[in-house]
């Protein structure tokens, strides 16, 4: 169970800590937005003022709806590493559990374990029936990841504006479904 701040709630697994944004993961944030490989299906590479509206978008969902991405911190170093998390933009086709890291931070299995800890609060604190992942076709690594935890390609939808011309697979499952996937990985 989550325990939560001023902010809201603070995660924590074995290697990360997942915590809602702060003034200080700022320059983390600009390092992921100018990451090209990390950006390559995330909308592109956003200036420190754009990623600046962005964090803030992201911290004032916690305000809003209860939820957001989480800020992902690796234990070992403090260092800010990507954002994962819960979301749900207005015309947006499900709520999401969402995943972006810097590309030095992929391949050593962290988008799994704060996947993971993302969907078990989608699902038993906020109290979700349904998990998306909204993947390009192209974005073979996200599909994986996906997969792994068990979701599938539910159909393909259009997503709102600013996006209205990406056709993306809708990946996901259901609680019931999650719960069930969940005790494989214990």
């Amino acid at each position: 169970m989550p325990h939560t701040s001023p902010l809201g709630p603070t995660l924590e697994t074995d290697r990360l800590i997942l915590r809602p944004p702060v003034d200080a993961d700022f320059d983390g944030f600009c390092a992921f937005h100018a990451d090209e490989k990390a950006m390559t299906f995330l909308g592109g590479l956003s200036s420190p003022p754009v990623v600046w509206r962005i964090m803030r978008t992201i911290a004032g969902s916690w305000a809003l709806d209860g939820f957001g991405m989480f800020s992902v911190i690796e234990k070992s170093t403090g260092q800010w590493i990507g954002r994962i998390g819960p979301l749900c933009p207005h015309g947006w086709p499900d709520r999401e559990v969402g995943w972006g890291l810097l590309t030095e931070a992929q391949g050593q299995g962290y988008a799994k374990e704060a996947a993971m800890a993302s969907m078990d609060f989608a699902c038993d604190v906020l109290n979700w029936d349904v998990i998306i992942h909204t993947i390009a076709p192209a974005n073979l690594p996200s599909a994986k990841l996906a997969k792994t935890l068990g979701s599938y390609v539910m159909r393909q939808a259009y997503l709102p504006d600013p996006y209205a011309d990406l056709l993306v697979d809708i990946w996901g499952q259901t609680r019931d479904e999650w719960r069930k996937n969940r005790e494989s990985f214990i």
